[in-house]
């Protein structure tokens, strides 16, 4: 992969950043090369999820620190990201899950005494958290690494990660993984694919020709399910970045035809700060609507039919 000139390149992945002017008047070129180990070649997209996972670790292990005991996080710094963790967690993962049902005893009967934090005749509310909260820490890591992600992409020079279908395949994929793991751990390996097909009171003969069609119409869907939560990462984010691109193109095309450019160039800067804000508010938007749904496939997994 090499960098090009087109509208979708900064969009794709390449093995070069490309350096500003100033920096590559430095430096003497306007690319800086990754390394490659072997035949092994380095991506731009390698070392920006990098820098994803790491900021997700130090906001996790941050309000981790800050937080044990009980006690509030301190500083504006980390009540932003507590506000968002605490927003995942009470407004996605909760309400979407809610309380798991037909499992094998593993929240025991008390699991609506939790839920509703009055396990106890006087009122009084019970120390342990909500049931859906043990699949708290997998939305969680799924939302900020996708929201840092969407966020480098805001970065001039940088891109987004999950501008690219094999990243947001992998993302989806493992989301999957989770779901069946959820799902057997709740009804068995086996009870969880039964549970794809509804209870049905069928005669004999008319259930073995539509179950195993209900089946396999159920199974594929689960499986599109992923993909499209894929697909629909992909195309938000790759979409915003290449209008920023068009419009930053008008510019460069107009450069050399007088009156127009002046009326050109306002008004794409314009056009393309106002697309800007609107990335930034689609890098939330789109980690919320992918832990929401991953919450919902989470969901239907441990709350079988």
């Amino acid at each position: 992969m090499s960098a090009g000139h087109g509208p979708f390149d900064h969009v794709k992945d390449s093995s070069v950043f490309e350096l500003p002017q100033f920096v590559s008047s430095v430096f003497g070129s306007s690319q800086f090369p990754l390394p490659k180990i072997g035949s092994f070649q380095i991506t731009k997209f390698m070392v920006l999820q990098v820098v994803a996972a790491v900021f997700t670790i130090i906001v996790f292990r941050g309000l981790a620190k800050r937080v044990a005991g009980g006690s509030p996080a301190c500083g504006r710094w980390w009540n932003f990201w507590e506000a968002i963790a605490l927003f995942v967690r009470d407004e996605v993962v909760r309400p979407s899950i809610g309380i798991p049902h037909h499992g094998h005893g593993d929240h025991g009967h008390d699991e609506h005494a939790v839920a509703s934090g009055d396990g106890h005749d006087d009122g009084s509310a019970v120390s342990v958290g909500h049931p859906a909260d043990r699949y708290l820490p997998y939305v969680w890591t799924v939302f900020f690494y996708i929201l840092f992600c969407n966020l480098l992409g805001a970065i001039p020079f940088l891109g987004s990660p999950t501008a690219d279908t094999g990243i947001t395949a992998v993302l989806a994929g493992m989301t999957f993984l989770h779901v069946v793991r959820y799902g057997s751990e709740r009804s068995g390996f086996v009870g969880f694919w039964k549970s794809l097909v509804p209870g049905m009171d069928l005669p004999g003969p008319l259930g073995l020709i539509l179950v195993p069609m209900i089946w396999a119409i159920e199974a594929a869907g689960l499986l599109i399910k992923h993909l499209v939560l894929a697909i629909r990462l992909f195309a938000n984010l790759m979409a915003g970045h290449t209008v920023l691109s068009v419009f930053l193109g008008f510019i460069a095309l107009t450069a050399n035809e007088g009156a127009v450019w002046w009326v050109v160039m306002p008004s794409s800067t314009f056009a393309q700060l106002a697309i800007g804000l609107l990335e930034l508010f689609v890098a939330f938007l789109q980690a919320y609507v992918f832990s929401l749904m991953t919450s919902l496939f989470i969901s239907a997994a441990v709350n079988p039919h």
